[in-house]
C-alpha cells in the first residue's frame, strides 16, 4: 500500500534532489567539521520556497500539509538531522506566530522568515528544566512596558546564528500556578543582556545549540506572543508538528545510512568476495531497512493525523520513538559494516552516528515518549 499521491511522491524526491545537487553531502560535512552555521545552504532553501511551506497563503506562503512538510524534511535530513535542525527549529516558532501572534507580529516577522532574512531559535530548557520544562526559573518582570529578563537558558538550538529571533519561555508571573505563570517573549539575539555561548556538543555541531545567559536584558512588552500567562499552551500545542518533522528527518538519514551500508558491502572485498556475499552482513541490511521501513510508516502515519486535526499524542509518539531509535540502531550498525572507514569523516557514518545518539534526547526523550505512549494506552482502556 503507498499512501503518498504521485504529487506528494514527487515532491518528495524533488527535495532529495535538491539536497544532492544544490547542498551536497560534502557542504554538509564541511559545516559539521568546521562546526559553522549553514548560512549558503538555508538560503538556497529560501530562494527555493521551502520556507514558506507550512504559512498559510494569507501570509505569503504554500499553505501546505503537515504531510507535505514532514516529506520535505525526511529529504532535509537525507545527509544528517543536524541541517534540518536549521529549518525545523525556526519553524517551530513561525507556526506559533501564525497561530498566537497579532496582526503587527505576523507582519513584522513572518515574510523575513520565509525569505530567509529573519531565523528562530526556541529556548524552553534550562539548567533545572528539561524533561519538566514548566519548572522555567527564567524570570520576566513588567516595567514600564518593557519586560526584564534575568535567568539562564540551555540547549537553544541555532541561537547563535545571526539575524536570529528567540523564543524564550520565562516565568512572568511568580505567583501563579506551575503551568499559568509563563510567558513567551521574542527576544533578538543581539539584545543587550544576552550572553549566547554555542556549546561544543557531540552533535548538532553546524547548526548548534547554545547556553544562554540573560543579565537585565529588555523587550518591548509588545514582543510578549500571546496573552501573558500563555506560553505553556504556546509551547506544547505545536510539539506534534516539532516531533513529526524531527521524526521525518531522522528517516531521511536513517535510509542514507542504510544505502551507505550497502553500497560499502557490495565494493568491500575481503577473503575475496564483496563483504555483501556474508550472510551476517546481508542479515545486519535486511534488519536496518525493516527497521526504516517500519519508522517511515509510522512517521507518515502520524503526519496525516496531525494534519488533520485528531487528537494523536500517542500516534506522534510512536513515531518519534521508532524513528530515533532506527537511526541510533542502524547508524550503530552502519559504523560495524564500514569498519575502520567508518572512523573517517569523509565516510560520513561517523557524523550519521553522533547525530543518532542525540536524536533520543533532544525534541523529547525516549522515555518521555514511552511515558506519553503507556498514558494514551491505559486512557483508552
Amino acid at each position: 500500500m503507498n499512501f503518498l499521491s504521485p504529487d506528494q511522491e514527487l515532491w518528495r524526491d524533488s527535495v532529495s534532489r535538491f539536497m544532492d545537487e544544490r547542498i551536497t553531502v560534502e557542504y554538509i560535512r564541511r559545516c559539521d567539521i568546521e562546526r559553522s552555521y549553514p548560512y549558503e545552504g538555508y538560503a538556497k532553501l529560501a530562494e527555493a520556497g521551502f520556507l514558506r511551506l507550512l504559512i498559510p497563503e494569507e501570509y505569503g506562503g504554500s499553505g501546505g500539509s503537515v504531510l507535505d512538510y514532514a516529506l520535505m524534511c525526511e529529504g532535509l535530513g537525507k545527509y544528517g538531522f543536524d541541517f534540518a535542525a536549521a529549518v525545523v527549529v525556526p519553524t517551530f516558532t513561525a507556526m506559533n506566530i501564525v497561530h498566537f501572534g497579532n496582526a503587527e507580529q505576523c507582519a513584522t516577522y513572518l515574510e523575513p522568515f520565509m525569505a530567509g532574512q529573519r531565523r528562530f531559535s526556541i529556548s524552553i530548557s534550562e539548567p533545572s528544566a528539561g524533561s519538566d520544562a514548566a519548572a522555567t526559573r527564567t524570570r520576566a518582570r513588567l516595567s514600564e512596558g518593557a519586560y526584564v529578563i534575568r535567568g539562564q537558558k540551555l540547549w537553544c538550538s541555532g541561537a547563535a546564528a545571526r539575524d536570529v529571533t528567540i523564543a524564550m519561555l520565562v516565568r512572568s508571573d511568580p505567583d501563579a500556578a506551575k503551568h499559568k505563570g509563563l510567558s513567551v517573549l521574542l527576544v533578538p539575539n543581539d539584545t543587550p543582556g544576552l550572553d549566547i555561548r554555542k556549546l561544543p556538543t557531540l552533535s548538532r555541531r553546524a547548526t548548534g545549540t547554545t547556553e544562554i545567559f540573560i543579565d537585565d536584558a529588555r523587550v518591548p512588552e509588545a514582543n510578549r506572543l500571546g496573552a501573558a500567562g500563555q506560553g505553556w499552551e504556546i509551547i506544547t500545542s505545536n510539539l506534534r508538528l516539532e516531533r513529526v518533522a524531527i521524526s521525518a528527518a531522522y528517516v531521511g538519514n536513517a535510509q542514507t545510512v542504510v544505502d551507505t551500508a550497502l553500497r560499502y558491502a557490495r565494493e568491500r572485498q575481503q577473503f575475496d568476495r564483496a563483504i555483501s556475499e556474508f550472510q551476517v552482513i546481508r542479515h545486519m541490511l535486511a534488519d536496518m531497512q525493516t527497521r526504516v521501513d517500519a519508522a517511515r510508516l509510522l512517521v507518515y502515519r502520524a503526519a496525516d493525523a496531525v494534519a488533520s486535526g485528531a487528537a494523536c499524542e500517542r500516534e506522534v509518539a510512536m513515531a518519534k520513538l521508532f524513528a530515533s531509535e532506527a537511526l541510533q540502531d542502524v547508524s550503530r550498525n552502519g559504523m560495524q559494516i564500514l569498519g575502520g572507514h567508518s572512523m573517517l569523516p569523509e565516510a560520513d557514518m561517523e557524523r550519521y552516528f553522533r547525530e543518532g545518539m542525540q536524536c533520543t534526547i533532544g525534541g523529547g526523550t525516549s522515555q518521555i515518549q514511552r511515558t506519553i505512549i503507556a498514558r494514551a494506552m491505559l486512557a483508552s482502556n
